[in-house]
C-alpha cells in the first residue's frame, strides 16, 4: 500500500501534461467571457463563445489520445472545467436572454440546466469503460451548449432584436436539461477515423456538408446541434415502432400455427 502512494506521489511531481490541458483551459476561459458576455447583454458574443468552446472541448481529449498524454487529471480537469463552460455559461445566457421574464420558474428551469449537466458529468465519469463508447448515456453537456448557443445566433440571424421572452424557450430549456440526464443513446463519433483511408465518396460528402455549412453557417450550425439533440429520441422511438412491429408479427404468426 505504501509503495502504491509512494508510486503516485512520484507521478504527481512529474507534473502535468501541458497541451492537451491548455486547450481545456481555453475551453474554461470561453465558458467564463461567455457568462461576463451575457451579464453585460451582449448575447450574441456569449453564444459564440461557448460553440469556440464546444470545437476546443472536441479537440483537447483526441489531441491527448494522440499524442499519448491522456491522465487521470486531465480527466477530472476537463469535467470541472465543462461544468463550468457547458452547464453554467449557457444557462445564465438562457436566463439573460430570455428566462428571466417567466420570474420564479425562468431561475428554476435555468438551475435544472445546470444541475442536469453536473449529473450528466458525474455519470460519464462512473461509466467510463463500462458502456459502449460509441454511444453516449444521454445528450452530452456540450451538445446541449451548442442547442443553446446556435439557437441564440440564429434568433439575432433572422432579425430578432433584445432579448426573446416567448415561452416555448421555457420548455425547450427543460427538454434538453432532461434529455442530458436521460437514458437516450447518442452517437457519440468517437470510432469516426479521420486519418484512416477513406471511400472517395466519403470525402466528397464531407466537402459538400462543409459547403452547405459555409454558405449558411447560422442555419445550418443551429440544424446540426437541434438535429442531434432530437436524434436520440427519434431513433428510440424508431427502435421501439420496430419492435413493435416485430412483436406483432410474431404473435400473429404464432395465431396461424395455433388456430383456435
Amino acid at each position: 500500500m505504501k509503495r502504491v502512494q509512494s508510486f503516485r506521489r512520484d507521478r504527481m511531481k512529474k507534473g502535468i501534461y501541458v497541451l492537451p490541458n491548455l486547450f481545456t483551459t481555453a475551453n474554461l476561459f470561453c465558458g467564463f467571457y461567455s457568462v461576463i458576455a451575457s451579464v453585460k447583454g451582449m448575447f450574441e458574443l456569449a453564444a459564440l463563445t461557448l460553440l469556440i468552446a464546444v470545437v476546443l472541448d472536441s479537440l483537447d481529449g483526441r489531441i491527448a489520445r494522440m499524442t499519448h498524454t491522456t491522465s487521470k487529471f486531465g480527466g477530472e480537469y476537463d469535467s470541472l472545467c465543462d461544468l463550468v463552460t457547458f452547464g453554467v455559461g449557457p444557462a445564465v445566457l438562457l436566463y439573460n436572454w430570455s428566462l428571466f421574464s417567466f420570474g420564479k420558474w425562468g431561475w428554476l428551469a435555468a438551475f435544472l440546466f445546470v444541475t442536469c449537466g453536473a449529473l450528466r458529468l458525474a455519470r460519464f465519469n462512473v461509466q467510463i469503460g463500462v458502456i459502449d463508447s460509441r454511444f453516449f448515456n444521454g445528450l452530452p453537456i456540450p451538445g446541449g451548449a451548442a442547442v443553446v448557443g446556435t439557437g441564440v445566433i440564429l434568433y439575432y440571424y433572422l432579425g430578432g432584436q433584445g432579448p426573446f421572452t416567448e415561452l416555448p424557450v421555457l420548455f425547450a430549456s427543460v427538454a434538453v436539461a432532461l434529455f442530458m440526464v436521460s437514458s437516450i443513446k447518442y452517437y457519440s463519433f468517437k470510432d469516426l477515423n479521420f486519418f484512416s483511408r477513406k471511400p472517395f465518396m466519403s470525402f466528397v460528402l464531407i466537402i459538400l456538408i462543409l459547403a452547405i455549412v459555409v454558405a449558411n453557417p447560422e442555419i445550418m450550425m443551429f440544424t446540426f446541434a437541434f438535429g442531434y439533440s432530437l436524434s436520440g429520441p427519434v431513433w428510440l422511438l424508431y427502435r421501439l415502432l420496430r419492435k413493435g412491429v416485430a412483436d406483432l408479427r410474431s404473435r400473429k404468426s404464432q395465431c396461424e400455427d395455433h388456430p383456435l
